[in-house]
Parts: structure tokens; sequence; C-alpha cells
């Protein structure tokens, strides 16, 4: 029976991914003629709310502070580079697949490290990462390119459907693996490693003394989140076009912890919430910026500042991110309907 269950799920999950990438793009492909930018921008949220959602498992739901995630989205961007330096035709499914498995494999050296480390010891750790990984390519500038970066060719549309927009078909492409994430996430965490990475997060004596193996549990966290990272950057090389280390600074990945949080920590739709906040809100910022006209040294500091007015307020108002605040406004809703209805009866 729990078998039937859990075939259930994935299927209704699957159904619910299906539906999701039909109507995005349906969106897209309406918005495309108005505003090529906004597309642009749905385009990195897709590989923004992937990475987001590897994030969500290994912190939100495992417990363990990465300040690192931004390192492991380059390695896969890297990666994806370095493959179609070598062969610019390869498909772009076998490129990112690749991605993924060279990042989960530099994710069980970081993951069997991290599961040694708690706390302040372990952000740290993922700090000195997300700082000193990008240095690599400058070290190694022959093969990675140096500050320049590696291009990346363009993600050209099949010859049956040339007439679409490049930014469409970017955007089209990012929904795809955005959606498998998605729902292969949301099916794992219903499994015994999802309530393994819940116990562990809540106690980790407790959870040991209950037979779960902590050590190894927090590696598969680690790899889970690590190979979203990698298929997250190896998406962005696309949309981007180059894979270079000024595209992976530290707020990058700061900006991802900040999407977790403020879309609900330890959701899957949290993710995605976040990583529309993270997308969207610093452009509005910039336009705004731009129309008041301030002196430069106020004008090259107010972004970051209305960005931090933006984060609080948000924690202020949904202290439990944006899902969480939706939650609880569905369940108010529906604790509305049940007196109402036994105020008539």
């Amino acid at each position: 029976m729990q078998r039937l269950n859990s075939r259930g799920t994935l299927v209704r999950h699957a159904l619910l991914g299906l539906g999701f990438v039909i109507a995005a793009a349906l969106v897209i492909w309406t918005l495309d003629p108005f505003n090529p930018f906004l597309v642009y921008q749905l385009s990195s949220v897709t590989y923004i709310a992937i990475a987001a959602a590897g994030l969500t498992v290994l912190t939100g739901l495992n417990g363990q502070l990465s300040l690192g995630h931004g390192a492991l989205m380059a390695i896969g961007a890297y990666t994806t580079a370095l493959l179609l330096k070598a062969a610019t035709d390869l498909n772009p499914a076998i490129v990112m697949a690749v991605a993924v498995v060279v990042t989960s494999v530099g994710s069980v050296i970081v993951g069997a490290a991290a599961a040694r480390l708690r706390g302040p010891y372990l952000a740290g750790a993922t700090l000195g990462l997300a700082v000193g990984l990008p240095g690599v390519a400058v070290r190694f500038s022959n093969v990675f390119g140096g500050d320049a970066g590696l291009n990346v060719p363009a993600l050209s549309s099949p010859d049956a459907l040339s007439t679409i927009p490049q930014e469409v078909w970017l955007a089209w492409v990012g929904l795809i693996p955005l959606a498998i994430t998605f729902v292969l996430l949301a099916n794992l965490l219903r499994t015994r490693y999802g309530r393994d990475f819940r116990a562990i997060r809540e106690d980790e004596i407790a959870s040991a003394l209950h037979g779960i193996r902590v050590a190894r549990t927090q590696v598969v966290a680690f790899v889970l989140s690590g190979a979203c990272a990698g298929l997250a950057g190896s998406l962005m090389a696309y949309t981007s076009n180059i894979a270079a280390p000024g595209s992976f600074p530290l707020t990058l990945s700061l900006e991802l912890l900040a999407a977790i949080v403020i879309g609900g920590l330890g959701t899957l739709p949290g993710a995605a919430w976040g990583a529309l906040v993270i997308v969207f809100v610093p452009n509005w910022i910039g336009t705004m910026n731009d129309a008041l006209h301030l002196p430069g040294p106020v004008r090259g500091q107010l972004p970051l500042a209305l960005f931090g007015a933006v984060f609080v307020v948000a924690m202020l108002a949904f202290p439990h991110g944006i899902q969480g605040g939706i939650q609880r406004l569905l369940l108010w809703r529906k604790a509305r309907r049940r007196s109402a209805a036994s105020a008539e009866a």
C-alpha cells in the first residue's frame, strides 16, 4: 500500500511539473513581444530557483549552513564551458548531466569534510570555498581563461524551431530541468531520506540513537544540494554565454541563502518565491535609483541599503517566509469558512 501511495505521489508531482512547464512556456511566449528583457529575467529565475532548491535541502531541511554554493555553481559552469570548448555541438542535456556529475563528485569531498563541522565552523569553511574557488580560474588561466573566463556558445534552437527568439528558447530550456529538479526533490523528501534530513536538523544525537547514520546522511544532503548547484551553474553559463570568476562572487552565495529565507526556509515552493525576489527586486531598485538622480556616493550604496530594507520588511511581515505567509493565509481563510458554516448551521 505504501508503495502504491508513493507511486501515486510521483505521478501527481510529475503531472504538476508537466502542467507548470506548459503553462510557463505559454506565458513566456506571450510576454516576449512586449518585454524580451522580462523573458531573459525569467530564464535567470530558473537556474536561481534550482540552486535555491538544493540549498533548501541542505540548510532548510538538514540544518547545514552553507555560504559557498556560488562556488559549486562555478564548478558546473566551468565544466559546461570546458566541454563546449572541446566539442561545440554537444547535446545540452549531456553537458548538463556531466556538469551535475562533476559537481556531485566535488560535493562528496566537501560534504565529507563538512559533516565533521558544526555551526560557525561549517559556515566558515564553506565561506572559504566561495572566496577561494573562483581564484583557481585566475591561477590556472591557461585552462580556465583567467579573469576573462571562457566563452560559452549560444544555445541555439533546433532547425524546426529556428523562428523562436533566443531569449524565449533559453527560458524554455531552463523550465525543463527546473521542473525535473522540483519533482525529484519533492518525491525524495517524502522518503526515508527526507525524514532523516529533518530528524538530524532537529537533534543529531537523538537521530543517531534512533539508528540514523548522521554523517552519511549529511554527505547525501550535501551531494544532492551540490548536484542542484552544478545544474544551475550549467544553465547560468548557457544563459550568460560565459563562465568567469566575476560571475560567482561571494554575494551570489549570500543571495541564495537570502532567497531560501525570504521564500520560506525548508520549503521547495519557498525556493521558487525567493528566486523571483532575488532576480526582480534588485532590478526594480536599480530602476528607482536611476529615476531619483542621486549623488554618486549615495547612488552607489542605495541599492544595497534598499535590498536590506526589503529583506527586513519581508522577515517582519512573513516570519516564516513568503510560502509560510501564504500557508497561514490559506489556513485563516479555511478557518473563517468553517466558522461561517458553523454559524449558518
